[in-house]
Protein backbone atom coordinates (compact mmCIF):
# COMPACT_ATOMS: atom_id res chain seq x y z
CA UNK A 1 0.00 0.00 0.00
CA UNK A 2 1.75 3.16 -1.22
CA UNK A 3 1.05 6.58 0.23
CA UNK A 4 0.42 7.86 -3.28
CA UNK A 5 -2.40 5.35 -3.84
CA UNK A 6 -3.79 6.09 -0.40
CA UNK A 7 -3.93 9.83 -1.19
CA UNK A 8 -5.65 9.08 -4.51
CA UNK A 9 -8.47 7.42 -2.57
CA UNK A 10 -8.77 10.56 -0.44
CA UNK A 11 -8.78 13.05 -3.33
CA UNK A 12 -12.46 13.99 -2.95
CA UNK A 13 -11.98 14.58 0.77
CA UNK A 14 -8.98 16.80 0.05
CA UNK A 15 -10.91 18.80 -2.56
CA UNK A 16 -13.78 19.20 -0.11
CA UNK A 17 -11.43 20.45 2.62
CA UNK A 18 -9.89 22.95 0.20
CA UNK A 19 -13.37 24.20 -0.72
CA UNK A 20 -14.27 24.58 2.96
CA UNK A 21 -11.04 26.50 3.65
CA UNK A 22 -11.69 28.80 0.72
CA UNK A 23 -15.22 29.44 2.04
CA UNK A 24 -13.84 30.24 5.50
CA UNK A 25 -11.31 32.64 4.00
CA UNK A 26 -14.06 34.45 2.06
CA UNK A 27 -16.08 34.89 5.26
CA UNK A 28 -13.00 36.08 7.18
CA UNK A 29 -12.39 38.76 4.55
CA UNK A 30 -15.71 40.37 5.48
CA UNK A 31 -14.43 40.99 8.99
CA UNK A 32 -11.47 43.00 10.21
CA UNK A 33 -9.51 40.07 11.63
CA UNK A 34 -5.75 40.23 11.66
CA UNK A 35 -3.64 38.45 9.06
CA UNK A 36 -2.50 35.93 11.71
CA UNK A 37 -6.08 34.68 12.25
CA UNK A 38 -6.73 34.49 8.54
CA UNK A 39 -3.63 32.32 8.03
CA UNK A 40 -3.75 30.32 11.27
CA UNK A 41 -7.31 28.96 10.92
CA UNK A 42 -6.90 27.32 7.44
CA UNK A 43 -3.37 26.12 8.24
CA UNK A 44 -4.51 24.57 11.52
CA UNK A 45 -7.47 22.82 9.87
CA UNK A 46 -5.34 21.57 6.97
CA UNK A 47 -2.56 20.39 9.31
CA UNK A 48 -4.97 18.48 11.56
CA UNK A 49 -6.57 16.85 8.52
CA UNK A 50 -3.23 15.69 7.07
CA UNK A 51 -2.05 14.42 10.48
CA UNK A 52 -5.26 12.40 10.71
CA UNK A 53 -4.70 11.04 7.19
CA UNK A 54 -1.08 10.12 8.03
CA UNK A 55 -2.12 8.28 11.21
CA UNK A 56 -4.82 6.39 9.27
CA UNK A 57 -2.32 5.50 6.54
CA UNK A 58 0.25 4.18 9.04
CA UNK A 59 -2.36 2.03 10.85
CA UNK A 60 -3.67 0.51 7.65
CA UNK A 61 -0.22 0.04 6.12
CA UNK A 62 1.05 -1.88 9.18
CA UNK A 63 -2.10 -4.03 9.27
CA UNK A 64 -2.12 -4.97 5.57
CA UNK A 65 1.64 -5.54 5.46
CA UNK A 66 1.29 -8.00 8.35
CA UNK A 67 -1.40 -9.83 6.36
CA UNK A 68 0.84 -9.99 3.25
CA UNK A 69 3.76 -11.30 5.33
CA UNK A 70 1.58 -14.02 6.84
CA UNK A 71 0.23 -14.90 3.41
CA UNK A 72 3.70 -15.30 1.93
CA UNK A 73 4.73 -17.66 4.75
CA UNK A 74 1.68 -19.91 4.41
CA UNK A 75 1.59 -22.86 2.03
CA UNK A 76 -2.19 -23.17 2.44
CA UNK A 77 -3.22 -19.58 1.74
CA UNK A 78 -6.83 -20.17 2.79
CA UNK A 79 -5.70 -20.44 6.43
CA UNK A 80 -4.96 -16.70 6.50
CA UNK A 81 -8.39 -15.95 8.01
CA UNK A 82 -7.45 -18.00 11.09
CA UNK A 83 -4.24 -16.02 11.66
CA UNK A 84 -5.02 -12.38 10.92
CA UNK A 85 -5.61 -10.23 13.98
CA UNK A 86 -8.65 -8.02 14.56
CA UNK A 87 -7.96 -4.61 12.98
CA UNK A 88 -8.34 -1.34 14.87
CA UNK A 89 -10.36 0.30 12.09
CA UNK A 90 -13.86 -0.51 10.85
CA UNK A 91 -13.01 -1.15 7.17
CA UNK A 92 -10.49 -3.81 8.15
CA UNK A 93 -13.03 -5.52 10.41
CA UNK A 94 -15.56 -5.60 7.56
CA UNK A 95 -12.94 -7.09 5.24
CA UNK A 96 -11.98 -9.69 7.86
CA UNK A 97 -15.60 -10.78 8.27
CA UNK A 98 -16.04 -11.01 4.49
CA UNK A 99 -12.90 -13.18 4.21
CA UNK A 100 -14.17 -15.44 6.99
CA UNK A 101 -17.48 -15.95 5.19
CA UNK A 102 -15.71 -16.61 1.89
CA UNK A 103 -13.33 -19.07 3.58
CA UNK A 104 -16.22 -20.88 5.24
CA UNK A 105 -18.08 -21.15 1.93
CA UNK A 106 -14.91 -22.38 0.18
CA UNK A 107 -14.33 -25.09 2.80
CA UNK A 108 -17.94 -26.26 2.51
CA UNK A 109 -17.56 -26.55 -1.26
CA UNK A 110 -14.22 -28.35 -0.95
CA UNK A 111 -15.74 -30.84 1.50
CA UNK A 112 -18.69 -31.35 -0.82
CA UNK A 113 -16.49 -32.18 -3.81
CA UNK A 114 -14.14 -34.23 -1.63
CA UNK A 115 -17.11 -36.35 -0.59
CA UNK A 116 -18.21 -36.72 -4.22
CA UNK A 117 -14.65 -37.73 -5.20
CA UNK A 118 -14.44 -40.28 -2.40
CA UNK A 119 -17.85 -41.65 -3.35
CA UNK A 120 -16.77 -41.98 -6.99
CA UNK A 121 -13.46 -43.58 -5.97
CA UNK A 122 -15.29 -46.14 -3.82
CA UNK A 123 -17.61 -46.94 -6.73
CA UNK A 124 -14.66 -47.39 -9.13
CA UNK A 125 -12.90 -49.71 -6.67
CA UNK A 126 -16.08 -51.72 -6.16
CA UNK A 127 -16.64 -51.95 -9.93
CA UNK A 128 -13.06 -53.07 -10.48
CA UNK A 129 -13.36 -55.83 -7.90
CA UNK A 130 -16.67 -56.93 -9.43
CA UNK A 131 -15.35 -56.98 -13.01
CA UNK A 132 -12.48 -59.23 -11.93
CA UNK A 133 -14.98 -62.05 -11.28
CA UNK A 134 -16.24 -62.42 -14.89
CA UNK A 135 -12.66 -62.00 -16.15
CA UNK A 136 -11.46 -64.82 -13.90
CA UNK A 137 -14.46 -66.96 -14.91
CA UNK A 138 -13.78 -66.34 -18.60
CA UNK A 139 -10.12 -67.32 -18.19
CA UNK A 140 -11.23 -70.52 -16.42
CA UNK A 141 -13.54 -71.38 -19.31
CA UNK A 142 -10.73 -70.71 -21.77
CA UNK A 143 -8.36 -72.94 -19.79
CA UNK A 144 -10.85 -75.81 -20.20
CA UNK A 145 -11.43 -75.14 -23.90
CA UNK A 146 -8.04 -74.46 -25.38
CA UNK A 147 -7.76 -73.73 -29.07
CA UNK A 148 -6.40 -70.97 -31.31
CA UNK A 149 -9.51 -68.81 -30.89
CA UNK A 150 -9.66 -69.06 -27.09
CA UNK A 151 -5.92 -68.41 -26.98
CA UNK A 152 -6.46 -65.07 -28.74
CA UNK A 153 -9.38 -64.29 -26.43
CA UNK A 154 -7.18 -65.10 -23.43
CA UNK A 155 -4.53 -62.65 -24.64
CA UNK A 156 -7.16 -59.90 -24.97
CA UNK A 157 -8.49 -60.72 -21.50
CA UNK A 158 -4.95 -60.29 -20.14
CA UNK A 159 -4.93 -56.77 -21.62
CA UNK A 160 -8.33 -56.04 -20.09
CA UNK A 161 -7.06 -57.29 -16.74
CA UNK A 162 -4.00 -55.02 -17.00
CA UNK A 163 -6.16 -51.97 -17.78
CA UNK A 164 -8.49 -52.82 -14.90
CA UNK A 165 -5.53 -53.06 -12.55
CA UNK A 166 -4.19 -49.74 -13.87
CA UNK A 167 -7.57 -48.12 -13.19
CA UNK A 168 -7.55 -49.46 -9.63
CA UNK A 169 -4.09 -48.11 -8.85
CA UNK A 170 -4.95 -44.81 -10.53
CA UNK A 171 -8.00 -44.48 -8.26
CA UNK A 172 -5.84 -45.18 -5.22
CA UNK A 173 -2.84 -43.10 -6.26
CA UNK A 174 -3.86 -40.06 -4.19
CA UNK A 175 -4.37 -42.13 -1.03
CA UNK A 176 -1.29 -44.37 -1.04
CA UNK A 177 -0.68 -43.48 2.62
CA UNK A 178 -3.94 -45.25 3.56
CA UNK A 179 -3.15 -48.41 1.65
CA UNK A 180 0.50 -49.27 2.08
CA UNK A 181 2.62 -51.53 4.24
CA UNK A 182 6.36 -50.92 4.29
CA UNK A 183 8.43 -54.00 5.01
CA UNK A 184 11.65 -55.63 3.92
CA UNK A 185 10.99 -57.22 0.53
CA UNK A 186 13.20 -59.34 -1.72
CA UNK A 187 13.78 -57.87 -5.15
CA UNK A 188 14.00 -61.36 -6.61
CA UNK A 189 10.46 -62.17 -5.39
CA UNK A 190 9.09 -58.87 -6.72
CA UNK A 191 10.69 -59.35 -10.16
CA UNK A 192 9.64 -63.01 -10.39
CA UNK A 193 6.05 -62.05 -9.61
CA UNK A 194 6.09 -59.55 -12.48
CA UNK A 195 7.62 -62.07 -14.86
CA UNK A 196 4.95 -64.57 -13.84
CA UNK A 197 2.18 -62.03 -14.57
CA UNK A 198 3.56 -61.50 -18.08
CA UNK A 199 4.65 -65.09 -18.73
CA UNK A 200 2.21 -65.81 -21.55
CA UNK A 201 3.00 -62.78 -23.67
CA UNK A 202 6.74 -63.14 -23.02
CA UNK A 203 6.61 -66.72 -24.31
CA UNK A 204 4.34 -65.89 -27.24
CA UNK A 205 6.54 -62.98 -28.35
CA UNK A 206 9.74 -64.96 -27.72
CA UNK A 207 11.17 -62.26 -25.44
CA UNK A 208 14.10 -63.50 -23.37
CA UNK A 209 14.51 -62.39 -19.76
CA UNK A 210 17.97 -61.97 -18.25
CA UNK A 211 17.87 -61.71 -14.43
CA UNK A 212 20.89 -61.44 -12.12
CA UNK A 213 22.16 -59.77 -8.92
CA UNK A 214 18.67 -59.64 -7.44
CA UNK A 215 19.54 -61.12 -4.03
CA UNK A 216 18.95 -57.77 -2.32
CA UNK A 217 16.21 -56.55 -0.01
CA UNK A 218 14.50 -53.15 -0.06
CA UNK A 219 12.15 -51.44 2.38
CA UNK A 220 8.95 -50.83 0.47
CA UNK A 221 5.42 -52.01 -0.21
CA UNK A 222 5.88 -54.96 -2.56
CA UNK A 223 2.30 -54.74 -3.91
CA UNK A 224 2.79 -51.20 -5.24
CA UNK A 225 6.29 -51.95 -6.57
CA UNK A 226 5.01 -55.01 -8.43
CA UNK A 227 2.46 -52.79 -10.16
CA UNK A 228 5.11 -50.16 -11.04
CA UNK A 229 7.55 -52.78 -12.34
CA UNK A 230 4.75 -54.46 -14.27
CA UNK A 231 3.97 -51.21 -16.10
CA UNK A 232 7.64 -50.83 -17.07
CA UNK A 233 7.92 -54.42 -18.31
CA UNK A 234 4.71 -54.06 -20.32
CA UNK A 235 6.16 -50.97 -21.99
CA UNK A 236 9.27 -52.97 -22.90
CA UNK A 237 7.02 -55.64 -24.42
CA UNK A 238 4.82 -53.11 -26.26
CA UNK A 239 7.73 -51.17 -27.77
CA UNK A 240 9.96 -54.09 -28.73
CA UNK A 241 11.67 -54.48 -32.10
CA UNK A 242 9.97 -57.24 -34.06
CA UNK A 243 12.82 -57.67 -36.52
CA UNK A 244 15.36 -58.76 -33.86
CA UNK A 245 15.39 -61.05 -30.81
CA UNK A 246 13.90 -59.01 -27.97
CA UNK A 247 15.50 -59.08 -24.54
CA UNK A 248 14.70 -57.56 -21.16
CA UNK A 249 17.53 -57.34 -18.66
CA UNK A 250 16.76 -56.83 -14.96
CA UNK A 251 19.38 -56.55 -12.23
CA UNK A 252 20.12 -54.62 -9.02
CA UNK A 253 23.10 -52.69 -7.74
CA UNK A 254 23.94 -51.99 -4.09
CA UNK A 255 25.20 -48.47 -3.52
CA UNK A 256 26.28 -46.63 -0.39
CA UNK A 257 23.02 -44.73 0.10
CA UNK A 258 20.56 -46.72 -1.99
CA UNK A 259 19.76 -49.80 -4.03
CA UNK A 260 19.12 -49.36 -7.75
CA UNK A 261 16.94 -51.74 -9.76
CA UNK A 262 17.68 -51.59 -13.50
CA UNK A 263 15.20 -52.60 -16.22
CA UNK A 264 16.78 -52.52 -19.70
CA UNK A 265 15.44 -53.52 -23.09
CA UNK A 266 16.64 -53.46 -26.68
CA UNK A 267 13.42 -52.03 -28.08
CA UNK A 268 12.68 -49.08 -30.35
CA UNK A 269 13.71 -46.51 -27.73
CA UNK A 270 12.48 -42.94 -27.35
CA UNK A 271 13.33 -39.77 -29.25
CA UNK A 272 15.86 -37.62 -27.41
CA UNK A 273 13.58 -34.60 -27.22
CA UNK A 274 10.74 -36.63 -25.72
CA UNK A 275 12.58 -38.29 -22.83
CA UNK A 276 11.95 -35.42 -20.40
CA UNK A 277 8.19 -35.65 -21.03
CA UNK A 278 7.58 -39.40 -20.68
CA UNK A 279 6.27 -39.01 -17.10
CA UNK A 280 3.71 -36.37 -18.08
CA UNK A 281 0.07 -37.39 -17.85
CA UNK A 282 -1.34 -38.32 -21.26
CA UNK A 283 1.96 -37.88 -23.11
CA UNK A 284 2.28 -40.64 -25.73
CA UNK A 285 5.10 -39.31 -27.89
CA UNK A 286 5.96 -40.51 -31.37
CA UNK A 287 5.93 -44.18 -30.38
CA UNK A 288 2.53 -43.92 -28.72
CA UNK A 289 0.99 -42.37 -31.82
CA UNK A 290 1.89 -45.39 -33.93
CA UNK A 291 -1.52 -46.88 -34.67
CA UNK A 292 -0.81 -50.42 -33.54
CA UNK A 293 0.52 -49.34 -30.11
CA UNK A 294 -2.62 -47.55 -28.82
CA UNK A 295 -0.80 -45.87 -25.93
CA UNK A 296 -2.78 -43.98 -23.25
CA UNK A 297 0.12 -42.04 -21.74
CA UNK A 298 -0.98 -43.11 -18.24
CA UNK A 299 1.43 -45.97 -17.38
CA UNK A 300 4.68 -44.04 -16.80
CA UNK A 301 2.79 -41.06 -15.36
CA UNK A 302 1.27 -43.38 -12.76
CA UNK A 303 4.67 -45.00 -12.09
CA UNK A 304 6.20 -41.57 -11.36
CA UNK A 305 3.30 -40.53 -9.17
CA UNK A 306 3.40 -43.72 -7.10
CA UNK A 307 7.21 -43.62 -6.82
CA UNK A 308 6.99 -40.07 -5.48
CA UNK A 309 4.41 -41.17 -2.93
CA UNK A 310 6.58 -44.11 -1.85
CA UNK A 311 9.78 -42.05 -1.66
CA UNK A 312 11.40 -43.95 -4.53
CA UNK A 313 13.21 -42.19 -7.36
CA UNK A 314 12.54 -43.25 -10.94
CA UNK A 315 14.80 -42.34 -13.86
CA UNK A 316 14.56 -43.14 -17.55
CA UNK A 317 17.26 -43.07 -20.21
CA UNK A 318 16.77 -44.07 -23.81
CA UNK A 319 18.43 -44.02 -27.21
CA UNK A 320 16.20 -44.24 -30.25
CA UNK A 321 16.50 -47.61 -32.05
CA UNK A 322 18.85 -48.85 -29.30
CA UNK A 323 16.59 -49.42 -26.28
CA UNK A 324 15.44 -47.99 -22.96
CA UNK A 325 16.76 -48.15 -19.42
CA UNK A 326 14.58 -47.46 -16.36
CA UNK A 327 16.04 -47.16 -12.85
CA UNK A 328 14.11 -47.54 -9.61
CA UNK A 329 16.19 -46.10 -6.77
CA UNK A 330 15.31 -47.36 -3.28
CA UNK A 331 16.73 -45.50 -0.26
CA UNK A 332 18.61 -47.58 2.30
CA UNK A 333 16.65 -46.08 5.22
CA UNK A 334 14.58 -48.38 7.37
CA UNK A 335 11.38 -46.46 6.67
CA UNK A 336 9.82 -44.37 3.93
CA UNK A 337 8.18 -40.98 4.46
CA UNK A 338 4.83 -40.84 2.76
CA UNK A 339 3.91 -37.52 1.15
Amino acid sequence: MSFRDFIKDKIWQILLIIFILMTIEIFLLAYSYGIFIKIYIPVAILSCYFIAILIEYIRKKIYYENIYNLLNKLEEKYLITELIQSPNFSEGEILREILKQVDKSMLENVNKYRYLQEDYKEYIEMWIHEIKIPIATSKMIIANNKNEITKSIDEELDKVEDYVEQALYYARSNTVDKDYYIKKSKLKDIVNECIKKNKSVLINEKISINLYDLDLCVNTDSKWIIFILNQIIQNSIKYRKKEIASEIEIYAEQRKENIVLYIKDNGIGIKEGEITRVFEKGFTGTNGRISNKKSTGIGLYLCKKLCDKLGIAIELNSVQDKGTEVKLIFPNSSYTDMK
